[in-house]
């Protein structure tokens, strides 16, 4: 019973349309007609203000990092804390709420893996502030954090830990792909890219 509720009381809460309650009611248009067409954080930026956009970062962070404190309280288990998060994350991409048209869930991820693995996470955070004070660069300071997370969660967790963050993860990776569409995943593929030089050197 304690996987079937954490499955489905995550889905509903990374289902809450947080970008879109935000935008309709600042009077912007739908991020999905906007900017990278992503209803989340980042597009956000591109028409409501600062105060506005953190609203929406808090509440996407939110959903994560509620789906799993909500699964530790129903179990122990700690799978069941990741198929909450998992749950949370497939909510925001494809949301019941939202005709299934979602964002990536990079936060709703970044929010369980706070409450999944504290001392990574905290380490990882640390290394972007530090990267981001010494080059400005946010963007890939973000980057940085979130590759050395599952390898901070192996050491501090174990590989059972690690491997599920990159289940998690893959979510993450099939809305990209979604987003970018398969034909221009395809066009930048190493083996596209392979085919192009030899059809130039022929």
């Amino acid at each position: 019973m304690a996987p079937l509720l954490a499955i489905l009381i995550g889905y509903l809460i990374g289902s809450i349309p947080i970008a879109d309650a935000v935008a309709r009611r600042a009077g912007a248009p739908n991020l999905r007609d906007v900017g990278d067409k992503n209803p989340g954080f980042w597009n956000s930026r591109t028409v409501l203000s600062r105060n506005q956009s953190l609203v929406i970062f808090v509440g996407d962070l939110l959903k994560g990092v509620s789906s799993v404190v909500i699964a530790q309280e129903l179990s122990t288990d700690w799978r069941v804390w990741f198929l909450g998060a998992a749950a949370a994350m497939v909510g925001h991409a494809w949301p019941v709420f939202a005709r299934f048209k979602g964002g990536r869930s990079v936060l709703a991820w970044v929010g369980a893996a706070i409450v999944l693995s504290p001392l990574p996470a905290a380490f990882c955070v640390l290394m972007f502030l530090l990267f981001w004070a010494a080059t400005r660069d946010f963007s890939h300071g973000v980057k940085i954090g979130v590759v050395l997370y599952p390898f901070a969660q192996w050491y501090a967790d174990g590989a059972w830990f690690a491997a599920s963050t990159g289940a998690l993860m893959t979510i993450i990776g099939i809305r990209f792909v979604m987003a970018w569409g398969l034909d221009s995943v395809r066009a930048i593929s190493p083996l596209a890219r392979w085919r192009n030089d030899t059809s130039r050197n022929h």
